[in-house]
């Protein structure tokens, strides 16, 4: 939900109203806003709540956000936060060191320790912060995984999962599930942060309490790929078929199921995208993983009430995306508890 957009005020007033956006979103901060060639800088700043977690989405101009020990004692709230960047290359410094933060990298980020993130001309970030005290690993745990966070194998799945959540920010937050979606979110943060950072103990305790969020965020990652396969799944997890089949069954989905909805939902969203016009539905639906043009236009007008070809007819005809006339496909959310 767009919370500020400076380019709507005066000049003289940019700089006041997005420190206290800031302050309030995030907590206590210094900010330093870079001129653009015009002499002038802007910023638009999106705001979502999901139960616990509160993802903020940050578009303009060069910028640099510094928090230090001083910010620490004026914030009741201490959190930790997971910050990526969508454009531009960020840049993040902790403890006297600095790094760079490409569109495929995320850092991680505690308040108590302090830091500063920022890019030069033009960028966007999209970051998500959580209650530290929910979180609800010791300090000094997610202070020793800060500089290790690219050597996660769990990063590259947080990190898609944070661009799937954003994409549909505005309406996953308003589902009833949005909370449960925070949740998952947070639980997939807690696993990345112990797998790089704690005992062998709580790296088993974690891993067993977060598997079946690690399998949906591995299974989104690779919706593309043809040949995944249960088998694969869980082979990349280190688990039996049974385990997963049983895992999942407690949980409340079908895997399978759970995979087609979210490649139809994927097709769905291609046909009717600009960048796509010029591919035939036979090679976006390839392209999701379906190999049989029949099968998929089956299982699509189950799922949406409408032939592939009519969809993005209706989508091309409208110039937005047009309303499903079937069954809303469900569990559609990045967490994903319920699919059969």
């Amino acid at each position: 939900m767009l919370v500020l957009d400076t380019a709507l005020l005066p000049p003289s007033e940019r700089a006041d109203a997005y420190l206290t956006t800031a302050v309030g979103a995030s907590g206590s901060c210094v900010v330093h806003h870079e001129p653009g060639p015009d002499g002038t800088w802007w910023k638009r700043m999106e705001i979502w709540r999901f139960g616990p977690l509160t993802m903020v989405a940050v578009k303009g101009s060069g910028t640099c956000l510094r928090r230090t020990a001083e910010h620490l004692r004026a914030d009741a709230l201490q959190t930790v936060s997971v910050i990526t960047q969508s454009a531009g290359i960020g840049s993040f410094a902790w403890n006297g060191q600095q790094q760079r933060v490409p569109p495929r990298g995320l850092v991680l980020a505690n308040k108590t320790a302090g830091y500063e993130y920022g890019w030069n001309g033009s960028g966007q970030s999209v970051a998500f912060m959580v209650d530290a005290q929910h979180f609800g690993l010791p300090d000094a745990t997610v202070r020793a995984a800060i500089p290790l966070v690219h050597t996660s194998r769990i990063m590259p799945l947080l990190l898609g999962q944070i661009r799937a959540l954003h994409r549909d920010a505005d309406e996953l937050s308003a589902a009833p599930g949005a909370s449960d979606i925070g949740e998952s979110l947070v639980a997939l943060t807690r696993a990345l942060v112990v797998s790089i950072a704690a005992d062998r103990r709580t790296r088993r305790t974690i891993a067993e309490e977060t598997l079946l969020v690690r399998v949906l965020a591995y299974s989104r990652a690779h919706l593309k790929d043809p040949d995944l396969t249960p088998a694969r799944i869980a082979h990349a997890h280190g688990i039996s078929l049974r385990t997963l089949y049983r895992l999942c069954e407690d949980g409340g989905l079908s895997l399978e199921q759970w995979v087609i909805r979210r490649r139809l939902e994927g097709t769905r969203d291609d046909l009717i995208a600009p960048e796509h016009a010029h591919r035939t539905i036979e090679a976006i639906a390839r392209s999701w993983g379906f190999g049989s043009p029949a099968y998929f236009a089956r299982r699509f007008r189950q799922a949406y009430g409408l032939a592939p070809s009519r969809w993005r007819h209706a989508g091309s005809a409208a110039g937005h995306v047009p309303r499903p006339s079937g069954p809303p496909a469900r569990g559609s959310h990045p967490s994903d508890g319920a699919d059969n």
